[in-house]
């Protein structure tokens, strides 16, 4: 009889499989995301490989030395005791981070528009204190502009109805006042100093969402052509609220990895982010495995850096407050020896 080995599920919770289950649950999640994105599979050495990280009764794992990545960060430390910037300095002093990102509470773009000038102080400080670089970061967040908070109409509220083109026009109106917005704080921090800008969790809300992050990126680089742009994705597929926005002629519903780095490439940014979420059900082995499939086609084409988000629900890591360190080593290991990433 084979042992069973301690392993996690999607949801964070410990659970118990065999060296042959695990296995199994390896070439599962391979398949569902090579069937799904209409991608190749990952190859029998690679989930070999999968299988002895996932098998491994080890309380931690890591990458060997000399194979170590960088790792960029979002939403950078929560004050508990002093201000933000005394909780980026503890992340750098304490926990040894490579980057921080500087963050408002509300993480909008046009929530921190308002605040703007509070937020460059913000910066001008955490440079003063700070070695490693500082990113600011907000979600293009492009539901805020829908009614009844937002000028534009609201496209959850149309589409029910039946009003596809009044849907779809809210959005595109809503697209070009979350461009001025974003270039607008972009520029506002970039003068401040921060080191790079982070547009996290794009297309968070459709296709019309990583259209104005696209749009956004083109514009900054443009003027700027030396700033660090970071695009994280929210999800492996676009989804189509508008169904018709193009990007570069192609069109952006239903983009999955190997499509987004690419319109993200063109449009100018430095690093592009991966984001694949979780099925909460099925085991992490199940989870790194589809994710590491859905991903692995973009590290042959990338001339940006490729950083794959293994934060709370995607990459393989499980959708709990704090996920438990075993399955974050293993997930973040996997995503380093099977796809050569140039960072987490």
């Amino acid at each position: 009889m084979e042992p069973r080995i301690p392993t996690r599920l999607g949801d964070g919770s410990l659970t118990e499989m065999t060296r042959s289950e695990i296995k199994s649950d390896l070439e599962e999640g391979t398949q569902a995301a090579a069937a799904r994105g209409k991608v190749p599979p990952l190859t029998e050495d690679e989930l070999d490989h999968l299988l002895d990280i996932f098998a491994s009764t080890a309380r931690f794992t890591g990458v060997d030395i000399g194979d170590e990545v960088v790792i960029t960060k979002d939403g950078t430390g929560t004050p508990q005791l002093g201000s933000r910037v005394d909780a980026l300095y503890a992340a750098e002093q304490v926990l040894g981070h490579d980057s921080c990102e500087l963050f408002h509470n509300d993480y909008s773009y046009r929530a921190v528009k308002t605040v703007l000038p509070m937020e460059q102080q913000y910066m001008k400080e955490a440079q003063e204190r700070l070695t490693i670089p500082v990113h600011y970061g907000a979600q293009p967040d492009l539901g805020r502009y829908s009614a009844p908070d937002g000028p534009c109409g609201n496209w959850s509220e149309l589409l029910p109805a039946m009003k596809i083109d009044e849907a779809r026009a809210a959005q595109e109106e809503a697209v070009e006042m979350a461009v001025e917005d974003m270039v607008f704080v972009a520029e506002g921090m970039w003068e401040a100093g921060a080191d790079g800008i982070n547009f996290d969790t794009a297309g968070a809300a459709g296709d019309g969402d990583f259209l104005a992050t696209l749009k956004a990126v083109e514009a900054l680089r443009a003027g700027h052509p030396d700033m660090g742009i970071m695009v994280g994705m929210a999800g492996e597929m676009v989804i189509g609220t508008h169904g018709q926005l193009e990007y570069g002629g192609q069109r952006l519903a239903g983009m999955r990895p190997l499509a987004q780095m690419r319109a993200v490439q063109t449009a100018g940014a430095t690093i592009y982010g991966p984001a694949v979420n979780v099925n909460t059900s099925r085991s992490t082995a199940w989870n790194t495995a589809r994710a590491l499939t859905f991903v692995k086609p973009c590290m042959d084409e990338a001339k940006i850096p490729v950083h794959m988000n293994v934060g709370m629900g995607v990459g393989g890591v499980p959708m709990y407050g704090f996920s438990p360190v075993d399955a974050v080593t293993r997930c973040s290991r996997a995503c380093v020896d099977i796809l050569r990433l140039d960072g987490l």
